[in-house]
C-alpha cells in the first residue's frame, strides 16, 4: 500500500514537472498533427478518396455467430455514418440512384431498397425476375437496377449521357433525362464465363466506353471528385463509379464456375481498371474488394454474393460519398458523418469567442503577468490566466471536433478492450491508496493514533475518490462503446445515480449545517456547474441539454434549493422535512410526467430565448433518476440526526437513547444487509431483457446499490479513512471531464473516437490505436484538470468581482499620492490655458458618471452581473448563426 508520505514535501515541485512535460507533449502532437495535416492530407482534406479505396473491418468476421459481424466498417481517419431511410429521403428526394452490371451489384441495389422500406423491398424481391431491369421507389427516391452485365447497354449509354450534360450544364434537365445522383457500374464476371476468346480484351472495350463521361478524370492525376464538389457545392455533385470486378471465393464456386472464373483471368480486369485509377482519375470503388479480401465468411454458400451486411455497407460507402457534406450543413451536430464532408462556415459568434480566446485574452494575459499597473481596468494576472486557459479549452475544442484537422475513428466494442482499461484503472487506483494526513495542530504531536484523525461520514476524500472511480468506468464505457453489453450499461445507470445521490446529500447537509440560503450561494453552485457547458455551445453549434449532465444536476440543485429553502426556519422539525420532500417529489414527477407541462415551458423557451431543446430526450433524462435525489436528501438528513445524537448533542430519550445504546449492533445489522443487497441486485437485474425494460424499474431500485455501497464503505474506521488519491484526483474534475470527453476525447460528438493520425499506417491499426491513446487521454486529463481550476477561479471572480481586481486598484490611493509627490509644480499659465487637474477630473467625471455608477452597480450587485450574463446569453441564442 503506498503512502506517498516522502513526497508530500516535494508535491508542488513534481506537479511543475508533470505539468511542464504534458505541456511540451501536447505542443509536440500538435505539431505533429498540423505537420499531417497541412501536407499529408492536403491531396484529400476531405477524406474522400480513403472512403473511396481503403477501409477495414472492425468487428472481428471470425465471431461464430455471422450477424453480428461485418457491421462496421472503418474508412481511415474518419467516421461512416449508417444511413436509414429519413437520412436517404432527405439527401435524394426527388432523385435516382441507378445500379448497373450484374449480380454482384444487383446485391447492393437490394441493400439500398431495404434501407428504404425492408419489409416493402423483401416482398419485391420474393416477385423479382432474375435477370431484368427493377426499380424501387420509396419516399421520393428512385432506385434503379439495369441488367447489364456486359456493360455495353443502351440504356447505360443514355445514362452516361444524362450524366455529362447534367455535369457540364448550368441548365436543368427534364425529368426524362435526369442524371443520377449516384450511378455505379460493375461487371466483369459474365466476361470471364461467357466470353471464351479475350474476355479481357471485352472488358476493357466496355469499360474505354464509360471513362470518357467521368468528368472530373484527369490524365496523369488521380481523383479527386469528392474534394471538388465539396468546395463547389457542398457535395452535391452527381457521382459515377465504376465498381471493380468482385473477386469471387474460388474454392467455394461450383464446378462449371471455377472452369471459368480463375484468377487468371479476373485479376487482369481488375490490372486494369487499377491503370485507369491511377493514371486516367477513373474512381473506382476500391474499398469493395477490401470489404471481402481473404475473408470467406464475408460470402454466400456459392462464393461470388456478398452477405446482406456486407452489401450493406457497400450501400453506405456510396451514400457516404454522396450525403454526408449536405447532411452536415442541412442538419448540424452530431456531426457524426466525417468522410467526404465538411463543417460549413464559421458564425459571427464563433468567430467572436475564437478571437477573443486566440488573440485577445494572451495579450492581456501578457500584459497583466508583465506590468498590471499599465491597465488598471484589467482583471488580476490570475484571472487573465484563468481566462485565456478556458479560451484556449474552447478553441481546442473547436479544433479537435469542428474541423478535418484531427482524424476521428469508429468505435467498436471488444470485451478485451474494456476488460484491459477496467484492470489499467484499478491497479493504478489500489497503488494510490492512502491514509489520513496529519493534523497540523499542536496536539497532534501528543501520538500517532491522534495524528490520525476520522475524516467521517461520506468525508471530501471519500466523495471525491467515489466520483472519480466512477468518472474513470464512464469514461471507459463511453471509449469502447460499452452501452451495446446490457450489464454494462446497468452498472453505469447505477453510477449516474450515485453521482444525483450525492448532489441530494451534499446539499441537503449544507443547507442543515450552514443555513445558507442567500442568492449568492446559488448563483456560485449553479456558474460553477454551468460555466463550461454554456460555453461550449456557442462554439460548437450544439445545445445546452447534449452536456447533459451539468443541466441535470443543476436541475435538481434548484429542485433541493427549493425544498429545503421553503419554510426553512421549521426545517429542525423531521416531520416537517420530510413533508416537504413527499410533496416536492410529487410535484416534480407531475411536473417532468403530466401531459402538457413541460411542453409549455419548452415551447416558451422557444419562442422567447430562441432555445431548441430535445423535450423527449430531457424527460428521459430526469425520469431515469427521478427519485434518488430524494434519497439523498433523506440520507443527509438521518445523517444529521444520527450524527447529533452520537455526539450528545440531541436529547437522549426515547428512540435517540436507543439508537445510542445499540449503534454497534446496527452498524452489523447494515453491514450484512448491504452484503446481501449487492449481489441479490445483480442477480434481480439480471432478468431484465433489454435496455427497456431495466430503464422503467431504475428510479425505483437503483437506491439499493447505492446506499449498500454507501454503508460498506463506511462500516468502520480504516473503510472511512483511507481512499485512492488518483481516484479523487479525478474526482476533484469529473465536471470537466465529463463535458470535455465530447470534443477533445470522443469525436464526432461522442459517436466516434479522437485520432491523431501520425501512429502507424493510417492510425488504425492496433498498436498505433492504443499508443494514441495513451497520448489524448494523457493531454485530456490535464486540460481538464486545468479548466477544473480555471471554471473555479472564474465563478469566484464573478460572484465577487473584489477578487479578482488588479493590485493597482487595491492601493489606489497610496499610488496616486506617489504619483502627485513626482509631479513637476506647473506653471500658471499651463492652468489657465487648460484649467487645475481637478477641474478636470471633475469633467470628465460628469461626463462618466452614468458609466461609472453602472459600473459600480456591476461590481457590487451579484443580480446585476447574473442578469447580465443571462442577457448576453439570451441575445445570442436569438442571432447566432
Amino acid at each position: 500500500m503506498v503512502r506517498f508520505r516522502r513526497l508530500a514535501s516535494s508535491g508542488p515541485t513534481l506537479a511543475r514537472t508533470i505539468d511542464r512535460g504534458v505541456l511540451t507533449t501536447f505542443l509536440g502532437i500538435a505539431l505533429a498533427v498540423l505537420y499531417r495535416y497541412l501536407w499529408l492530407d492536403t491531396n484529400d482534406p476531405f477524406k474522400c478518396a480513403v472512403l473511396l479505396t481503403q477501409g477495414r473491418w472492425l468487428d472481428a468476421p471470425q465471431e461464430p455467430n455471422l450477424e453480428q459481424a461485418f457491421r462496421n466498417w472503418q474508412a481511415p481517419d474518419c467516421l461512416i455514418h449508417e444511413y436509414k431511410t429519413k437520412d436517404i429521403s432527405s439527401c435524394l428526394k426527388s432523385k435516382r440512384i441507378v445500379y448497373i452490371g450484374d449480380s454482384t451489384i444487383r446485391s447492393i441495389f437490394w441493400a439500398t431498397a431495404k434501407k428504404l422500406d425492408l419489409k416493402g423491398a423483401e416482398d419485391d424481391i420474393l416477385a423479382a425476375e432474375k435477370h431484368a431491369d427493377l426499380s424501387f421507389v420509396r419516399d421520393g427516391v428512385s432506385v434503379e437496377f439495369i441488367w447489364d452485365p456486359f456493360l455495353n447497354s443502351s440504356r447505360l449509354h443514355d445514362e452516361l449521357v444524362a450524366y455529362r450534360h447534367n455535369s457540364t450544364s448550368m441548365d436543368s434537365v427534364s425529368n426524362d433525362s435526369q442524371s443520377a445522383a449516384i450511378m455505379v457500374a460493375g461487371g466483369g464476371l459474365w466476361d470471364a464465363r461467357h466470353i471464351e476468346i479475350a474476355p479481357l480484351w471485352h472488358f476493357k472495350e466496355s469499360i474505354d466506353n464509360i471513362v470518357p463521361f467521368m468528368t472530373t478524370a484527369k490524365s496523369g492525376e488521380s481523383s479527386r471528385f469528392a474534394s471538388l464538389s465539396l468546395k463547389n457545392n457542398g457535395g452535391a455533385n452527381n457521382l459515377l463509379l465504376l465498381a471493380p470486378v468482385q473477386v469471387p471465393m474460388y474454392e467455394s464456386l461450383s464446378p462449371p464456375r471455377a472452369a471459368t472464373i480463375t484468377p487468371e483471368r479476373i485479376n487482369p480486369m481488375n490490372d486494369y481498371l487499377q491503370q485507369l485509377s491511377a493514371y486516367q482519375g477513373a474512381d473506382v470503388l476500391w474499398s469493395y474488394l477490401l470489404m471481402t479480401w481473404r475473408l470467406k465468411s464475408a460470402y454466400e454458400e456459392g462464393g461470388i454474393h456478398v452477405l446482406e451486411q456486407v452489401a450493406n455497407r457497400k450501400a453506405d460507402v456510396l451514400l457516404n460519398l454522396r450525403c454526408n457534406a449536405e447532411a452536415a450543413i442541412s442538419k448540424g451536430y452530431p456531426f457524426d458523418r466525417t468522410c467526404c464532408s465538411t463543417y460549413g462556415r464559421l458564425g459571427w459568434v464563433q468567430w467572436l469567442i475564437l478571437a477573443n480566446a486566440l488573440a485577445v485574452l494572451p495579450i492581456v494575459t501578457l500584459i497583466t503577468m508583465g506590468d498590471p499597473k499599465r491597465l488598471p481596468m484589467l482583471p488580476s494576472a490570475k484571472i487573465s490566466r484563468a481566462l485565456l486557459v478556458l479560451g484556449l479549452t474552447l478553441s481546442y475544442c473547436y479544433l479537435a471536433d469542428r474541423t478535418q484537422v484531427f482524424n476521428k475513428v469508429q468505435k467498436q466494442y471488444t470485451s478485451s478492450e474494456f476488460t484491459n482499461l477496467f484492470v489499467i484503472t484499478f491497479v493504478l487506483g489500489v497503488l494510490s491508496i492512502r491514509g489520513p494526513m496529519p493534523t497540523s495542530t499542536p496536539a497532534a504531536a501528543v501520538g500517532m493514533n491522534q495524528m490520525r484523525s476520522d475524516q467521517g461520514f461520506l468525508s471530501r476524500d471519500q466523495t471525491d475518490e467515489w466520483k472519480g472511480w466512477m468518472q474513470f468506468l464512464i469514461l471507459i464505457y463511453h471509449y469502447t462503446g460499452g452501452s451495446k453489453v446490457l450489464e454494462i450499461y446497468e452498472i453505469i445507470r447505477i453510477l449516474v445515480a450515485s453521482y444525483l445521490f450525492m448532489t441530494g446529500f451534499g446539499h441537503t447537509v449544507f443547507f442543515l449545517r450552514k443555513g445558507d440560503y442567500s442568492f449568492r450561494r446559488c448563483a456560485s453552485v449553479l456558474v460553477r456547474l454551468n460555466l463550461l457547458s454554456c460555453l461550449l455551445p456557442y462554439v460548437m453549434r450544439t445545445d445546452y441539454l447534449f452536456y447533459y449532465f451539468a443541466p441535470l444536476v443543476s436541475f435538481w440543485f434548484i429542485v433541493i434549493y427549493l425544498t429545503m429553502g421553503v419554510g426553512q426556519s421549521r426545517n429542525a422539525s423531521l416531520r416537517f422535512l420530510l413533508s416537504k420532500i413527499l410533496l416536492s417529489a410529487i410535484i416534480v414527477t407531475a411536473f417532468n410526467k403530466a401531459p402538457g407541462i413541460l411542453d409549455a415551458v419548452f415551447f416558451l423557451l422557444r419562442y422567447t430565448c430562441g432555445i431548441n431543446w430535445n423535450i423527449i430526450e430531457w424527460r428521459f433524462r430526469v425520469s431515469l433518476d427521478m427519485y434518488i435525489v430524494y434519497i439523498g436528501m433523506v440520507s443527509g438528513i438521518l445523517y444529521i440526526r444520527i450524527s447529533d445524537a452520537l455526539r450528545g448533542e440531541a436529547p437522549t430519550e426515547g428512540q435517540v437513547s436507543l439508537l445510542r445504546n445499540h449503534f454497534s449492533r446496527l452498524r452489523i445489522a447494515f453491514g450484512v444487509g448491504a452484503l446481501v443487497t449487492l449481489p441479490g441486485f445483480w442477480v434481480i437485474t439480471r432478468r431484465s431483457p433489454d435496455k427497456y425494460d431495466y430503464n422503467w424499474w431504475e428510479p425505483y431500485i437503483s437506491c439499493l446499490p447505492i446506499l449498500s455501497f454507501v454503508i460498506l464503505r463506511n462500516l468502520s474506521r480504516p473503510l472511512r479513512n483511507f481512499h485512492s488519491s488518483i481516484f479523487a484526483w479525478l474526482g476533484r474534475c469529473s465536471l470537466e471531464t465529463f463535458t470535455l470527453q465530447f470534443h477533445i476525447w470522443l469525436a464526432g460528438d461522442t459517436k466516434g473516437l479522437l485520432s491523431l493520425g501520425i501512429i502507424g499506417p493510417n492510425g488504425t491499426n492496433i498498436a498505433g490505436r492504443w499508443q494514441e491513446f495513451v497520448l489524448i487521454t494523457l493531454v485530456f486529463l490535464w486540460i481538464s484538470w486545468h479548466v477544473a481550476s480555471a471554471t473555479g477561479t472564474v465563478t469566484s471572480w464573478i460572484i465577487d468581482p473584489k477578487e479578482g481586481r488588479q493590485a493597482v486598484e487595491i492601493e489606489g490611493p497610496r499610488a496616486s499620492e506617489q504619483i502627485k509627490a513626482l509631479e513637476l509644480p506647473r506653471s500658471k499659465s499651463h492652468e489657465q490655458l487648460f484649467g487645475s487637474s481637478k477641474d478636470r477630473i471633475a469633467d470628465r467625471e460628469g461626463i462618466n458618471r452614468p458609466a461609472n455608477h453602472f459600473a459600480k452597480a456591476l461590481r457590487e450587485d451579484l443580480r446585476i452581473r447574473i442578469g447580465l450574463m443571462l442577457g448576453v446569453m439570451w441575445f445570442l441564442n436569438l442571432v447566432r448563426l
